[in-house]
């Protein structure tokens, strides 16, 4: 009977005694005792170990050690699945068999749980690829439970199919009115409330594998009594898995709730505030809303009646406070306990002010916050100044128009009596600084900074005065330079006494936090003053030296590594001249510290990611000389960028603590996935530090390269972490820049490593930031590459990721087109429409580059890839597409003219209707684009028998319309408006010419200059200008030369604002300059001229 027990063991009775109390010692208390047990355990050989565990099920008298027998074999199941499955078909069913046999047989509730996850992982494993089990013994097994008059056997059913939901496979719709029957029932137990909480468990897990429309459809009259059930499963507080997994349900499927809203809504209130529930109930509860809020907003929005006494309830609880004594004086800030009502409360407004949005939460907050802000209790001031906070990113829209108020509303508890309320209101400040800039910095700077500037003395409570210097972190990192500047002085010279106060204090008590931070405070302004803090480099170097030079006790490595990223912050901002007198001592003491004594740093030493950053700014600072410390800055970067992350796979039951640096996530009911995240922050910096020195230093990184590169490319699918993924495809084409004077061979063999983990991160990248950083990481390869590195099946690869995602952005669009017809749409759906849009544009945006790459690169070549790629671009045109879509198909067929211009005519059909059509488009953008094709049209096929000479010409009037609007000049409209000025001007050129326009068209065109922005375009437009000045067209330069001033001023204009530069543009600065110099030379001549000229062109030009 027992296939798997050796046949030379002496019985199975004494093998079997031994191995029970070989369970007891591993279960045993004692360390030493248990990991002898451990290593004898794990000689036993794995067939051996199946059987005596199943034995061990079956015959120990103590129910707590037939639950450990099930745990371990359904841990060796999931690890040694293989040995099981090489087994004959008979020993397997012999085995599947006695555990269903035990599994009935059991009594004890929790050995009977632990083996119905051992059968549920059974199941697990014997599944295909169709999701079918195989194990009809199993199927029979649970009908004949829940049939059974006894609720062991029925929670026992309903525990695997909560396990195994899809244990059904292809059969389910056979079995479905089964299915129904046996959850309907069990839901309903009038006499068991554990199998009542069980069917909740159960039947949320098997809607959870439905779609949605399939779930309201067969199970609807499920839906009262799965409430009914959550709400005696919170009265008893007893089991809270049924609410944990309707939670889980509400999360996949919210819209199944739709007709369970109300009484979901009325009965969560009940419990969220009143207090004699257990606090992790009350949470929990909220978290059920919370999550119904971001699942389903629009459905929740059509019931506004809720929203007000939720947030109500939510402030309450964000009032639930300890008054700590001594909190504001604590120097070691732990982190907040999750658990805390307050927390909980606090990042559940956040959520929910996301989900609603402010149109929704704002008004409660408005109506709420004014009488807390009031309150004598000091708890209730903070809760309102944190629900500030809390609330912003969410209501960003509804608290921008306010703005003021709200600020002005919380300034006076910048002096509060009580530090906490104090240091809620630099909370929220901070917060509004980085939610709502740059409007907060330039609106606000002068209500909100003297505040701070002044909380800074607070020496009393170094909590309050560490925030306030977090809070000025949060309003610099974003802020104009123009707003800060006016500050400065006074900032820095706070900065200085703060700096020597706090480092003395360092020196006699070894107090450091707000030390900490203002080194911080002291790095992001010099990081947004750039060159305007030299005057106050001297004055706060020296201190700064002091503390890296000396803070070397192991407790103080934070404050040093804070420490080197000021200074090398600082040096970046005043650059190299400034700081070429400290530079030297400070790369000494970078070196020191990396190689002192051979030592080398540990790797959980928080000065590492500092250096490591520290060194890569050293590089901007001084450039190619960097070249001469790598030998010693990139050892230590290559071991961070290669850190492996830990990672584990433990059961539910089993204690973690996430406090040492582990996430978890449930894979299961049985097991978590964790991650060690401990150093990958580390690892994160190393890999965004080789990607900069890569770019700043080119082939002076040669030798590191192939190292490198070993290390970047499987980074590709790091899903650990999204920046390392992120930095990895950035790092690409520098890597193949720092290469290319080594040869074409070798450039090859480097490409054709990069290549498939590059295109396949390109097909399956899903974030879609990070997508775009991939797909400019390809575009940049294809122009560093060149002609004769992509061969033929990699381009084909290429144009099928590029194919994929068009086809993905199609059916995104038909989505939204759904959702604009659903039941539940408004305003706010509409605005998370716009929101996906804006990513998709960012998107279509990137495969337009890459496109632009291929095209500039293979010119006509590449037309025969393209037309793989031709029908997904004409279907982006359709009228009923968003205009995204039209200005980027447009985009694609602008290269095409440009590139291609022989293959162009055969695709007229496609691009020329739209071209004309689209020039009054309502997008700005589309405008740009289609104005950008005329032009690119008049340009390549010139001459008045052009083929699309008459096309061009009769587009001239919507680009004159689109240059004339009054509202042509706005930011937005910039672009278009420059590109048609642009277009006309080479239709002009190359279809009309300059001898056959007249004056009057002449000098309209001449109205429109000069380019402001667009420096691409302003040399056909300023070369057109100096063929009319070269060839003394008489209309352009005015009788008795009356034009010669303005003229003058529009290209004095081109120079100040940068749209011709002698770098980029040598050929027209040549000419300009051929035409302005004789000018000069004729003294009374120059000197009208300059009289007519405003101010800075007349330094301008006297400075040539």
């Amino acid at each position: 009977q027992h296939y798997f027990i050796q046949s030379n063991l002496r019985s199975m009775a004494d093998v079997q005694g031994q191995f029970l109390r070989l369970l007891e010692v591993l279960a045993s208390p004692d360390n030493v005792s248990r990991n002898r047990g451990e290593e004898q355990y794990n000689a036993i050989p794995v067939k051996q170990r199946l059987s005596l565990l199943l034995c061990s099920m079956e015959t120990s008298r103590v129910p707590t050690t037939r639950a450990f027998a099930a745990i371990l074999l359904r841990r060796l199941l999931t690890n040694s699945w293989e040995v099981f499955a090489a087994f004959p078909w008979e020993a397997q069913n012999t085995f599947k068999v006695k555990l269903l046999e035990v599994l009935k047989e059991e009594t004890d509730e929790g050995a009977r749980r632990k083996m119905c996850d051992t059968v549920s992982e059974v199941a697990r494993n014997l599944q295909d690829s169709e999701g079918n089990v195989g194990w009809d013994e199993l199927l029979k097994f649970m009908f004949y439970c829940c049939k059974s008059g006894t609720a062991q056997h029925k929670e026992s059913a309903l525990s695997i199919l909560n396990s195994v939901p899809d244990i059904f496979g292809v059969d389910q719709q056979n079995y479905l009115s089964l299915i129904k029957e046996m959850l309907f029932a069990s839901l309903n137990d009038p006499d068991h409330p554990n199998v009542r909480f069980a069917a909740i468990r159960a039947t949320c897990a098997f809607l959870t594998e439905l779609d949605e429309e399939d779930a309201k459809r067969h199970f609807s009259d499920f839906l009262k009594p799965m409430l009914k059930g959550v709400e005696d499963c919170v009265i008893a507080e007893d089991d809270d898995g049924p609410l944990k997994s309707f939670v889980e349900l509400a999360e996949k499927i919210p819209k199944f709730l739709r007709p369970g809203v109300d009484q979901m809504m009325e009965f969560a209130l009940k419990v969220i505030g009143n207090t004699s529930f257990a606090d992790n109930w009350r949470q929990l509860v909220l978290e059920l809303v919370v999550t119904v809020c971001e699942a389903a907003p629009a459905m929740i929005r059509k019931k506004e009646k809720y929203i007000a006494p939720l947030v109500v309830q939510m402030l309450q609880m964000m009032t639930d406070l300890e008054d700590e004594e001594g909190w504001a004086q604590e120097d070691e800030v732990e982190d907040v306990d999750s658990d805390e009502n307050c927390v909980a409360a606090e990042a559940a407004l956040d959520r929910l002010s996301c989900a609603l949005g402010g149109k929704m939460v704002m008004p409660h907050i408005r109506e709420a916050v004014p009488p807390m802000l009031q309150s004598k209790e000091w708890k209730h001031r903070y809760a309102g100044l944190m629900a500030i906070s809390a609330s912003a990113e969410g209501c960003k829209k509804a608290m921008e128009a306010n703005l003021h108020g709200i600020v002005i509303a919380c300034l006076p508890y910048i002096t509060d009596e009580h530090p906490r309320v104090r240091f809620a209101c630099c909370n929220a400040l901070g917060q509004m600084a980085t939610d709502f800039s740059p409007l907060f910095q330039k609106k606000m700077h002068a209500k909100v900074l003297p505040g701070l500037i002044h909380l800074l003395d607070d020496d009393a409570n170094p909590r309050v005065q560490s925030h306030t210097a977090a809070a000025l972190v949060n309003f610099f990192e974003e802020c104009p330079q123009n707003v800060l500047l006016p500050y400065l002085p006074t900032l820095c010279q706070k900065m200085q006494v703060t700096l020597e106060k706090k480092t003395l204090e360092l020196a006699h008590s070894q107090r450091k936090l707000v030390l900490e931070q203002i080194i911080t405070t002291i790095a992001t302004i010099a990081d947004t003053a750039e060159t305007h803090f030299t005057p106050f480099y001297q004055s706060l170097m020296p201190n700064l030296k002091y503390i890296m030079e000396n803070a070397n006790d192991k407790e103080l490595r934070l404050l040093r590594g804070k420490t080197i990223e000021c200074i090398s912050l600082i040096g970046l901002a005043v650059g190299k001249d400034v700081f070429l007198s400290d530079a030297e001592q400070i790369m000494n003491m970078l070196l020191k510290a990396q190689t002192d004594e051979g030592v080398e740093m540990e790797a959980d030493d928080p000065q590492v990611s500092y250096m490591i950053s520290a060194w890569a700014r050293m590089c901007k600072i001084i450039g190619p000389q960097f070249t001469a410390y790598l030998p010693v800055v990139m050892p230590p970067l290559l071991r961070a960028a290669q850190i492996k992350p830990e990672v584990a796979l433990v059961d539910s039951e089993d204690e973690v603590n996430e406090d040492e640096g582990w996430e978890f996530v449930p894979l299961s009911d049985q097991q978590k996935f964790g991650v060690k995240t401990a150093g990958l922050e580390d690892k994160n910096t190393a890999c965004q530090m080789l990607v900069c020195y890569a770019r700043e230093l080119k082939e002076g990184f040669v030798d590191y390269t192939e190292q490198v590169v070993n290390i970047m490319v499987p980074l590709l699918k790091f899903y650990f972490h999204d920046l390392i993924r992120s930095a990895a495809a950035e790092s690409m084409p520098f890597l193949l820049e720092s290469v290319q004077h080594k040869g074409d061979d070798y450039v090859r063999e480097m490409w054709n490593y990069i290549c498939p983990e590059l295109f396949k991160s390109l097909q399956t990248e899903m974030e879609p930031d990070i997508l775009a950083v991939v797909m400019e990481s390809v575009a940049a390869c294809v122009q560093v590459l060149g002609v004769g590195f992509i061969d033929s099946m990699q381009m084909d690869e290429l144009v099928e990721a590029l194919k994929n995602h068009l086809k993905k952005n199609y059916e995104k669009e038909e989505e939204r087109k759904k959702q604009r017809k659903d039941e539940d749409y408004d305003e706010e759906v509409e605005e998370g429409i716009e929101e996906e849009l804006d990513q998709d544009d960012y998107i279509l945006g990137k495969i337009s580059d890459i496109i632009h790459n291929l095209f500039g690169v293979y010119g006509e070549d590449f037309v025969q890839v393209f037309d793989k790629l031709t029908e997904y671009f004409v279907a982006m045109l359709a009228p009923d597409r968003p205009s995204l879509e039209h200005q980027w198909a447009i985009c694609v067929f602008d290269d095409l003219i440009d590139y291609a211009p022989i293959s162009a005519p055969k695709y007229q059909q496609h691009f020329l209707e739209p071209l004309a059509h689209y020039l009054s488009d309502t997008s700005p953008g589309v405008r740009q684009a289609a104005a950008y094709g005329v032009g690119a049209l008049a340009n390549k096929f010139p001459g008045e028998s052009s083929p699309y000479a008459e096309f061009c010409k009769n587009c001239i009037p919507r680009l004159v319309m689109i240059i004339s609007d009054p509202e042509s000049r706005e930011v937005e409209n910039m672009g278009a408006t420059e590109n048609c000025i642009s277009a006309i001007s080479k239709i002009f050129k190359h279809i009309i010419g300059q001898d056959k326009i007249d004056e009057r068209t002449l000098l309209t065109w001449l109205s429109w200059l000069p380019i402001q922005e667009d420096a691409e375009e302003s040399v056909h437009v300023y070369g057109f200008l100096m063929d009319l000045v070269e060839s003394s067209n008489r209309f352009i330069l005015g009788e008795n030369n009356a034009n010669l001033p303005e003229i003058i001023r529009i290209l004095a204009e081109g120079i100040i604002n940068k749209t011709i530069k002698s770098d980029e543009h040598p050929e027209l600065m040549a000419r300009v300059e051929s035409f302005v110099v004789p000018l000069q030379e004729n003294t009374n001549l120059w000197s009208v001229i300059l009289t007519k000229l405003p101010e800075t062109h007349q330094v301008l030009f006297s400075g040539q």
